[in-house]
């Protein structure tokens, strides 16, 4: 499992650290200017205290608090609350269900940089948002200056997509930074990260880049700067810098299997954050562009059952009928190339390319349908709410799709198993009913699945339903059987399904085939 950790603290009851320190009267710094790098022959920073000095006091620590409900308890009738056999008893109660809540003050620990004189500030998501999915909000932020100052903040607008938000304090003349170009950032430059690791206030740390648009897996828009400058828990939503003192990036995550920092730092480059800054700033919200599809990447498995010689480009997995891409005619299994002359590759996803073309556009979309490329023109509209998102993706009310232990007993017909390891039956009434397919879904059910197979490798498991072999829609094992055989005599080394679990949106897996006996 990967060890990524946002780079927030939380701690419940009393803070171990006590950041929030008396006011202090201090006079408010102008804007932090550029700085000019002091650079040696060598190429090396003789020292970053020049550099520092003129960018520490527009960060800040943004500190959180919010009622958790810890259990419940009940009170003893007669009794008077505080009592020793209460006391006693309470480990016991307080996670049963009824009686009294029980609730601790939480505290969140992060940190943030100031973008404008009157008090905007940049800072994570999930630094300032509670509940599951950090969508919730939290009772009151604060947030300390560099000189000790305190402020109570407000919030402008956030958005759970990118992690990013901004907040408001009511202050004048405070420094401020500037987001600077991240697109002409290279793999070993030198980077200074500043923030609040550990609630132990303003620290510094330097290192170079070490990778640029790092997919970490933490949603649709992963295109992170890596850092080896050492980046622990509280320092979301702090600022990383270039050597001329700007933001290239925002600190968020890092990689760790002990929670503590091992060279491996992410940062929100300023190339997405900015826009989405901006919108916040002025409006609030976050307007993005939207084409209907569910796309997952060309892998070189996906890539080898489309007989495609390179890994680029998406594959459309599933496709909303009304949306802007199902009425200009892109179908599942289109690998799209292009969008408006920007190559989709690993560097620059569909989604991110989709999300910064501007709404209303009409743009060209370059694609690949069965073997032939070609070129049609869809409208970009206006991203809906995630719920509604959600709701035309097909995503169940209920998420536990494990199939039934007697429909996977079911006698099974081994069609596809000396080819791809897995037995294949079609889907009866009583299957229908009991893994939840809907009525509209054609295609065969697994039955049984080989461990050592490329299929259990890839995931596959029994109950999945396969909708399509090599591009071909299959009903039955022998239309399966007949389709992988098809592929087999075509000269394929992996065969490209189309694959559902329960009532989830498709997906693609390349399954490599087996070696005839």
């Amino acid at each position: 499992m990967r060890n990524l950790i946002p780079a927030a603290l939380l701690a419940t009851g009393v803070a171990a650290i006590a950041v929030a320190q008396a006011p202090q009267q201090g006079v408010a710094q102008n804007a932090v200017a550029p700085a000019t790098a002091i650079m040696p022959p060598g190429g090396a920073p003789r020292s970053f205290a020049d550099l520092t000095a003129r960018l520490a006091p527009a960060v800040v620590n943004v500190s959180t608090t919010q009622k958790v409900e810890i259990g419940r308890m009940r009170r003893f009738p007669g009794q008077p609350g505080g009592n020793p056999l209460e006391e006693f008893f309470r480990r016991f109660q307080e996670q049963q269900d009824g009686g009294e809540p029980v609730t601790r003050e939480a505290t969140s620990l992060g940190s943030g940089f100031i973008i404008a004189a009157d008090g905007y500030i940049v800072t994570n998501n999930h630094v300032i948002s509670a509940g599951e999915g950090r969508n919730q909000p939290v009772e009151s932020i604060t947030v300390t200056l560099a000189d000790r100052r305190e402020y109570k903040a407000r919030v402008v607008g956030r958005d759970p997509l990118t992690d990013l938000a901004v907040l408001k304090i009511e202050a004048s003349g405070l420094p401020f930074v500037q987001f600077g170009n991240s697109q002409a950032v290279r793999v070993g430059d030198w980077s200074i990260a500043i923030g609040n690791p550990f609630g132990l206030g303003g620290t510094v740390t330097a290192g170079i880049i070490s990778a640029l648009h790092r997919d970490i897996g933490s949603g649709q828009y992963d295109r992170y700067i890596q850092t080896d400058a050492s980046i622990n828990q509280g320092n979301s939503g702090g600022p990383l810098f270039d050597l001329n003192g700007n933001v290239i990036g925002i600190n968020t995550a890092i990689f760790s299997p002990t929670g503590g920092n091992v060279g491996l730092g992410f940062a929100i480059p300023a190339e997405l954050a900015k826009p989405v800054v901006d919108q916040l700033k002025a409006t609030g919200a976050v307007k993005r562009g939207y084409l209907g599809v569910a796309i997952q990447r060309l892998t070189s498995d996906i890539a080898d059952g489309l007989g495609l010689p390179k890994d680029k480009g998406e594959i459309v997995a599933n496709v909303e009928p009304n949306g802007p891409a199902g009425r200009a005619g892109v179908r599942q299994g289109d690998v799209i190339l292009k969008v408006a002359g920007r190559e989709v590759d690993y560097d620059n996803s569909l989604s991110y390319i989709v999300a910064t073309t501007p709404i209303g556009s009409t743009v060209p979309i370059e694609l690949l349908r069965d073997g032939k490329r070609m070129t049609i023109n869809a409208t970009i509209a206006q991203r809906p709410s995630e719920a509604v998102v959600a709701q035309r993706a097909g995503l169940p009310a209920n998420d536990d799709d494990t199939p039934a232990d007697d429909a996977t007993k079911a006698p099974g017909i081994e069609a596809a198993k000396a080819s791809l390891g897995i037995t294949l039956q079609p889907i009866t009434a009583q299957l229908r009913q009991q893994l939840r397919i809907d009525d509209k879904v054609q295609g065969v059910v697994i039955a049984g699945i080989s461990p050592s197979s490329d299929a259990a490798a890839k995931g596959l498991q029994r109950g999945d339903i396969i909708l399509k072999i090599g591009q071909k829609p299959v009903t039955s094992p022998a239309e399966a059987a007949a389709a992988v055989d098809a592929e087999r005599k075509a000269g394929k080394d992996t065969v490209l399904m189309l694959v559902q679990r329960g009532n989830t949106p498709p997906t693609y897996r390349g399954i490599k085939l087996q070696p005839v006996k």
